[in-house]
């Protein structure tokens, strides 16, 4: 490969990554599925005795873009991570974070949940749920 074939391909591949970010952040908010959704966040999960903490990794998604719900034996988690607001003009240098529509399916653990609470920290969406006797 030339130095000229490298430099055309390096490019393109700029550009692509270029256009598919433009894509994203120019995509109207809408509730998403999973077939819409582009990414699926990292999650850890602990249970002791009394609860299932779920900790979903969230940087940079506002508490107001995600919803969490459970829906048969899965905790289901999606929203959007988009740009903010004050960095849509700015110049890309690197995008490795994802953007766009997620969604994640969590199977649970087997048993009865009571109380749910929900808080995030840390860029974390923690979903704790209290197990039921």
């Amino acid at each position: 490969m030339t130095t000229d074939d490298r430099m055309n391909w390096m490019w393109s591949e700029a550009m692509a990554i270029f256009s598919r970010a433009e894509r994203l952040r120019e995509a109207p908010p809408a509730r998403r599925t999973t077939r819409s959704a582009t990414w699926e966040p990292a999650v850890d999960i602990f249970e002791t005795d009394a609860e299932v903490l779920v900790s979903v990794a969230l940087p940079g998604v506002r508490d107001e873009d995600v919803e969490a719900a459970i829906e048969d034996d899965a905790l289901v988690v999606r929203g959007r991570r988009g740009f903010p607001p004050h960095l849509r003009a700015a110049f890309v240098h690197r995008l490795e974070l994802p953007r766009g529509a997620f969604e994640r399916r969590i199977p649970l653990p087997a048993g009865r949940y009571g109380a749910v609470g929900r808080a995030v920290r840390d860029g974390c969406l923690i979903v704790n749920l209290r197990k039921s006797v």
